[in-house]
């Protein structure tokens, strides 16, 4: 596969705030890295700062260790097993007003474990030393106002505390005075803090996105300015919602979503390696003609109805058409998503799961007829 990204530029990384959605940019990260794409700075809010002072120290293995172990109690003081239950939907009304009221009378969740996570994992000399740049998004209380923070200038002395000044999440966390001053999460600000690159000059700049909770400011983006995006398509999850298992799933979603954005890979659901053109396409749909009545009549009456089946646009066309049945008929018979596939080996899996359904599973048409072109 060949990038459609320019791999001999330096690139700034934005990272949203989301909380526990956050071990989906170490999964962007890695892909990234495999790539080969140069980071030149980072702007991060929140968990976007955390991971931003991960990916300045180059330590890829230790960031992955930190999300695939995470735990509800890494973060806060609270019990897991509380926390597991509350989001199963499992806690019982009483225990669930109980945990809350306790918290409030605390002002607060204690996030003593982020801390002291922070405290292990962070470097600041690293950081310092590291040839890409740190940028973090906070909000300062005392004055009101929305900080972008130069982790170089700050000081070595001073990084921890700002990690951990951008990750306050209002109003759920407890705060406490931090350099003389209340800060609380940047998301309150700018969720996606885009400006503290682009003042910096910043002309290739990639995104990725969480959907966190927070602000996100409109950004009058220049037109000399590249910018690449990477979203997920699939709930990432709550932000509070730090269970291990989760955050594993995470990352496999934003490696493979990095990966569609870096190789130009198509697919809504699944990451498809194509070169086609539309008469191939056009072939592949006239081929699955056979016992429909004529060629013309199929075009015209059945792959309409098809289309309109598949929920396609009025516009579609016969690429579309054929890669919307290919990918539909792969989820119906549970065709592994976190794999990149040709056109032609997403068919070959399809036909191979869909001939080992059991009986009595019945498929719609256009599945039938990917499983007998």
């Amino acid at each position: 596969m060949k990038p459609v990204i320019d791999l001999d530029r330096e690139y700034g990384l934005v990272l949203e705030g989301g909380g526990a959605k956050g071990a989906y940019q170490i999964g962007a990260w890695k892909a990234l890295r495999e790539a080969g794409v140069k980071i030149k700075g980072i702007s991060g809010t929140s968990v976007g700062a955390l991971n931003g002072a991960l990916i300045c120290m180059g330590d890829l293995e230790m960031a992955e260790e930190i999300w695939e172990n995470i735990t509800y109690s890494t973060i806060m003081d609270v019990d897991d097993n509380l926390m597991r239950q509350f989001f199963q939907l499992k806690l019982k009304a009483k225990e669930f007003l109980e945990l809350g009221l306790k918290h409030i009378r605390d002002g607060g969740i204690d996030v003593t474990p982020l801390k002291k996570l922070i405290e292990e994992a962070v470097d600041p000399e690293a950081i310092m030393t590291s040839p890409i740049d740190l940028y973090v998004q906070t909000f300062h209380v005392d004055s009101l106002q929305e900080l972008h923070v130069d982790m170089k200038e700050i000081g070595p002395e001073n990084i921890r505390d700002m990690l951990l000044a951008s990750a306050y999440m209002f109003p759920v966390f407890k705060t406490e005075k931090l350099l003389g001053s209340r800060f609380i999460d940047g998301g309150l600000a700018d969720n996606v803090p885009m400006d503290a690159l682009l003042d910096k000059g910043y002309e290739d700049i990639i995104v990725i996105r969480i959907y966190g909770v927070g602000f996100t400011k409109p950004v009058k983006v220049p037109e000399n300015v590249n910018l690449f995006t990477v979203e997920p398509r699939v709930d990432l999850g709550s932000i509070m919602d730090f269970e291990a298992e989760k955050s594993r799933r995470n990352m496999v979603i934003g490696y493979f979503d990095t990966m569609r954005m870096l190789y130009g890979l198509e697919g809504r659901i699944y990451y498809i390696d194509q070169s086609h053109d539309e008469e191939f396409y056009l072939h592949k749909l006239a081929s699955m003609k056979e016992g429909t009545g004529t060629l013309r009549s199929f075009m015209d009456r059945v792959l309409p109805k098809v289309a309109m089946e598949l929920k396609l646009g009025a516009d579609w066309d016969y690429k579309e058409l054929y890669l919307s049945m290919l990918e539909a008929s792969a989820r119906l018979v549970r065709v592994p998503k976190y794999k990149i596939y040709t056109v032609e080996e997403l068919q070959i899996a399809v036909k191979e799961n869909g001939f080992t359904m059991e009986p009595g599973e019945k498929l719609p048409q256009f599945a039938q007829m990917i499983l007998n072109s």
